[in-house]
């Protein structure tokens, strides 16, 4: 190959490779916290909670696996199948949704929320 075909090839490629260096080396690395849920506010079961179930949780638990996180359903589900109690971390509903095998299907802002109703006392409100 002609020695003048080769330089502007070896200049267009250098180019390219410092171009894509360039932005990989000024490329910044944004972190976005979850918004703050406060754990002093009342959480109620049918406006913070059931909203969560309904949009993560019902496609399994919509009852035939248990426990039946179907509106109406999940609160008799939670506390009679021994889900929320202690009402705490250790719970079986937030061991559950804190597992690997459940991790991505809620946010951490929604665990928190979920957690804090379950600390809260659990109530069907």
């Amino acid at each position: 190959m002609n020695q003048n075909v080769r330089k502007p090839r070896k200049i267009l490629a250098m180019s390219i490779l410092v171009i894509a260096l360039a932005g990989f080396v000024s490329c910044e690395k944004y972190t976005f916290l979850p918004p703050a849920v406060d754990p002093n506010k009342e959480w109620k079961l049918s406006e913070d909670i059931q909203p969560i179930f309904n949009s993560n949780c019902v496609s399994c638990h919509g009852g035939a696996t248990a426990p039946d996180l179907r509106e109406g359903k999940s609160y008799n589900s939670l506390t009679k199948g021994g889900y929320v109690t202690p009402a705490d971390e250790t719970c079986r509903l937030y061991v559950k949704i804190t597992s690997s095998s459940h991790m991505p299907r809620t946010t951490d802002s929604e665990k928190q929320k979920i957690l804090f109703w379950i600390q809260q006392g659990p109530k069907n409100n």
